[in-house]
């Protein structure tokens, strides 16, 4: 191998996603996904310079209009993705946190791609799983209500990732 040549590393995706519970019903949204209309929890991409608690709260925002207050962790999970029409494939590693929100916020839009809000009973979420984006959609609820909970603490971010620190 050629010394100055970078090879190429793998990497995972690194997504969040926020489950709500408000009398007994979870907050899904609908949203427009290569594969059709799909289910999921507010959830999306931790981007360069956030912690994840401000990912999870800028993606609940962005796909519910409403502001989301993240609780505890619920736990952090790895699912692989083939897209047989692309031949994409992609292992995603996410951290879901379970947490309150308030009311849609009337200035704010749904961001695009994303059709609807729906309060849906853990039965209704279990009977649309042929629907869901992810099993991680049904597996974070079923996580949820079965107790699961982590300190938010868990997860720390060093201050690096707003100022990197510079070697050399």
């Amino acid at each position: 191998m050629n010394p100055s040549a970078t090879p190429s590393r793998w990497a995972p995706s690194v997504t969040v996603a926020a489950i709500i519970e408000r009398a007994g019903r979870f907050l899904l949204v609908e949203e427009h996904t290569p594969e059709g209309l799909r289910l999921n929890n507010p959830a999306g991409h931790l981007e360069q310079g956030e912690s994840l608690l401000q990912a999870v709260c800028r993606e609940a925002l962005e796909e519910t209009a409403r502001v989301f207050e993240p609780r505890h962790l619920l736990g952090v999970y790895l699912s692989r993705f083939q897209r047989p029409a692309t031949g994409e494939d992609v292992t995603y590693v996410r951290f879901a946190y379970a947490g309150a929100c308030g009311e849609v916020l009337a200035d704010r839009r749904l961001d695009g791609g994303i059709v609807r809000t729906l309060w849906m009973t853990p039965e209704e979420v279990r009977a649309s799983a042929a629907r869901h984006r992810s099993p991680l959609v049904l597996r974070c609820l079923e996580d949820h209500l079965a107790g699961r909970r982590y300190p938010l603490d868990a997860v720390r971010a060093d201050e690096s990732i707003v100022a990197p620190e510079v070697k050399g």
